[in-house]
């Protein structure tokens, strides 16, 4: 999905945390004790781990709370609460063997029962993640750590959407008055809102909302005795300016940057005081091309919509330089791509991932052959935030088109208001900057969105007037194909499909750089929800 946009916290509000068993306090040494900070750009709207999904609060709510099945850095899903998981002999159902000897932070034992509630509560149409549990029709618990989910239809893709629901306690939930999720204006009333109590990593000790957010060593925690935690305290600060934020981490004053601008990255590289660790983020950036005849769109004179000529959309392919891009406005944080696909998913077209070699000449003799010698002109709509430096891409964009005779004038909207216009079938934009993240890390999530015909639930962001009937009924297969082999090969197909029809122009995928002090070490992670938990500290006193 596009990355939602930000949303800033006004005000700020000092509230404890749950009162801790003697199980669950931490048990520090000065030996080992070491406190992190942690900036970012924002804050999370809410410690209520069902009500949003995404962004800020799923990077700070999952030190806290585990799901079933975690992502790690590299995007392969690994054990969490489930040790292991696979589909029965009946194809609707699920089942989920549960780690044993696991409490949460109030030191109550976890149990199927709490998996039942937590995927109940989550299903609630308020909560942010309720979409990835649709499919999901029953949950029963055969024991006491073995749970089995039926779904509606064949779903092969349950696991991967349980990897942003975060388990909660039952009887924590209930005691303190929080079954029902809260919506939005009634979210800073719910204990939810400012106290947690997950079985994670990392116990919550206080809050001040849009400004600090103290966690410490969750000493009693499933995995320490195979991967230790290393981080004693941990000190999450919301500090909005770029400059604030990077000089934070210059003179001392935390520990871990996210959110890196790639204007400084430069300076951060050469300070021998810090490491900049930089890898790819599960998003890829691409042009959106109206490619509906002349009538349905403003492109073009005399009814006729060059965009809507293939060989017009690869002459724009090939007059695009990636590469000046990549390097020249976003600084060498980005990797070229020819596929709106990013390589982390299933089913990703790897032999499919390749562009055109910029060249003016090239485009130009596309352009003649297809009757526009004298070039065009079109609107390109931007968002301008959302993904790094968006507005200097579009400008970007524009005068290397510029170069091959087209015209193109960039229209700078806000992240939402972009969005919006996008989902809006009403509105049909002459091309557009988009990004688009997977969160299920499959083909299918992006097929369904971007390539299938505009519908209620399918093609929501795709803005192209691009239908096809048998890419339509494709797409449609994959949902409840539980046999790999046929529905890879039924991914496969769609991509060749519509790879060769040149319907978006892919530039590329996003990269994520992370800044630390030279004695921290965090991997960076694919989704930009790095697990803190696996961070390395170097003793420099050794």
């Amino acid at each position: 999905m596009p990355r939602k946009a930000r949303l800033p916290l006004a005000g700020v509000l000092l509230i404890g945390t749950i009162a801790l068993s003697p199980l669950a306090q931490p048990m520090l040494t000065t030996a080992d004790a070491r406190s992190i900070t942690w900036a970012r750009a924002g804050d999370t709207q809410t410690l209520d781990p069902h009500a949003v999904d995404g962004g800020f609060a799923m990077s700070l709510n999952q030190q806290i709370y585990e799901p079933l099945l975690l992502r790690d850095a590299q995007g392969k899903t690994s054990p969490a609460l489930a040790e292991s998981w696979g589909l029965t002999s009946d194809p609707l159902v699920w089942e989920f063997r549960l780690r044993r000897g696991v409490t949460f932070h109030d030191g109550t034992p976890f149990t199927a029962e709490d998996v039942l509630f937590s995927i109940k509560r989550a299903k609630q149409p308020i909560a942010g993640v309720s979409p990835l549990l649709a499919a999901v029709d029953d949950v029963i618990a055969v024991d006491s750590h073995l749970v089995r989910i039926r779904t509606k239809g064949p779903t092969p893709l349950l696991p991967a959407n349980l990897t942003h629901v975060l388990m909660m306690s039952k009887a924590w939930v209930e005691k303190n008055g929080a079954v029902q999720v809260a919506d939005e204006n009634l979210r800073h009333r719910a204990y939810t809102f400012a106290h947690a109590n997950g079985t994670g990593p990392f116990v919550l000790v206080s809050r001040e909302i849009g400004n600090r957010t103290v966690m410490r060593r969750n000493d009693a925690y499933w995995s320490n005795a195979q991967s230790p935690v290393e981080i004693s305290e941990l000190v999450y600060r919301s500090l909005p300016n770029d400059t604030e934020r990077v000089q934070a981490l210059v003179s001392g004053e935390v520990d871990f940057v996210q959110d890196v601008p790639v204007n400084e990255l430069p300076r951060l590289q050469a300070n021998k005081a810090l490491t900049v660790n930089t890898g790819p983020e599960n998003l890829s950036v691409f042009l959106g091309l109206n490619v509906g005849p002349g009538p349905k769109s403003e492109v073009g004179t005399e009814n006729r919509n060059p965009l809507a000529d293939r060989r017009v959309r690869e002459a724009i392919s090939t007059a695009i330089n990636r590469q000046a891009i990549q390097r020249g406005v976003l600084l060498g944080q980005a990797i070229q791509t020819g596929t709106v696909a990013p390589s982390s998913i299933n089913g990703y077209p790897r032999q499919l991932d390749r562009f055109p070699a910029f060249d003016v000449g090239r485009a130009k003799a596309l352009l003649a052959e297809a009757g526009f010698a004298s070039g065009f002109q079109f609107k390109l709509d931007c968002p301008r935030d959302g993904y790094t430096r968006s507005e200097a891409i579009c400008r970007a964009v524009a005068s290397q088109l510029a170069q091959v005779g087209i015209t193109v004038e960039p229209v700078m909207r806000s992240f939402a208001d972009h969005l919006a216009m996008i989902r809006n079938e009403s509105v049909r934009p002459e091309a557009y900057l988009l990004g688009l993240n997977v969160p299920t890390f499959d083909s299918e999530q992006i097929l369904s969105t971007l390539f299938h015909s505009r519908g209620k639930r399918n093609g929501q962001l795709n803005a192209t007037q691009f239908g096809n009937a048998e890419v339509d009924s494709l797409i449609q297969s994959l949902s409840g194909q539980i046999d790999f082999t046929a529905r890879t090969q039924a991914i496969a197909q769609v991509w060749r499909i519509v790879q060769e029809d040149t319907l978006y122009v892919p530039l590329h995928i996003q990269t994520v750089a992370y800044a630390m002090k030279s004695d921290v070490n965090i991997a960076v992670d694919i989704e930009d929800q790095p697990k803190l938990k696996s961070a390395r500290l170097r003793n420099t006193t050794q």
